[in-house]
């Protein structure tokens, strides 16, 4: 049955209604507002819970905003199926809802191909260096372990991640029968906490948001893990805007560098219970 005007608006203003805005008008742009995107369950960074908006790229957006005498207006949204989608929805054109798109979106790759892919958007302002590591309970691994020494191990990792797959294909295949694949990186750090495996390979910031609340602490250590696939230096993130917004992408990389001479950026990341790692 083809569906009438007046029901297709309907539809559209429901689904409009179901987006969090954590307090945003988030579909009329205002004087004196930096539109902010951010994902809505990218833990630690940020989410969306009962008390709103949370996290280090939430905080980060904030004190941004500050600095550019501009109040902060939060876009939080669903990650697509890759980061070129979301770069089209949150940065240069807006969703088919008409959600979008923001002045500016945190947690973006800087890195010069990805870059030249998605010309549309400006990817800048560098502000942290990303890094998977091991996760493991010191009584079962009490030394960091190479791959060789994870044979026969339970280890966790979240499920179409470069971390699963390296596990998956590590020594020759050999952890494949043992390796948890979990639906988020917070289940895989639960089944470590659980005592269910021995080891979980997350993005470091994952382990250090899990292990600042867990009760028995000193029962386990971050070490690195080098696996074939995993960059041996991680992966620096930063901020996109519309390619043609240069003014605005170079007042904020202004105000980024000065929180970073300051102290404020590290002080900040501390304040979450994660070492800054600069690029």
């Amino acid at each position: 049955m083809r569906m009438s005007l007046f029901q297709l608006r309907r539809l559209v203003w429901f689904a409009l209604a179901m987006v969090p805005l954590c307090n945003a008008a988030a579909f009329q742009r205002e004087a004196g507002v930096l539109m902010v995107a951010v994902y809505t369950d990218f833990v630690p960074f940020s989410q969306v819970g009962a008390a709103g908006c949370e996290g280090i790229d939430v905080a980060l957006a904030r004190r941004l905003a500050e600095r550019l005498n501009l109040k902060p207006k939060l876009l939080p949204f669903t990650a697509g199926e890759n980061m070129a989608d979301d770069l089209r929805n949150m940065v240069w054109r807006g969703d088919v809802l008409h959600y979008g798109p923001a002045d500016v979106m945190m947690h973006v790759p800087v890195d010069r191909r990805f870059s030249a892919a998605n010309d549309q958007a400006l990817t800048f302002a560098p502000y942290y260096r990303e890094s998977l590591v091991l996760v493991r309970n010191v009584r079962v691994l009490p030394a960091p372990p190479n791959a060789p020494d994870l044979v026969g191990k339970a280890v966790a990792a979240e499920q179409g991640t470069a971390a699963a797959s390296a596990l998956l294909g590590a020594a020759g295949g050999a952890l494949r029968d043992t390796v948890k694949i979990t639906s988020t990186p917070q289940e895989a750090l639960q089944l470590l906490g659980g005592g269910q495996v021995a080891a979980a390979l997350v993005t470091r910031a994952q382990a250090e948001a899990a292990l600042r609340v867990m009760p028995n602490r000193a029962a386990y250590a971050i070490s690195p893990l080098m696996l074939n696939g995993i960059p041996r230096e991680g992966w620096v993130v930063g901020m996109a805007v519309k390619a043609e917004n240069t003014d605005l992408a170079g007042k904020i990389a202004e105000a980024l560098q000065a929180m970073a001479s300051s102290g404020e950026l590290r002080e900040l990341f501390a304040s979450q219970g994660l070492t800054l790692d600069s690029p």
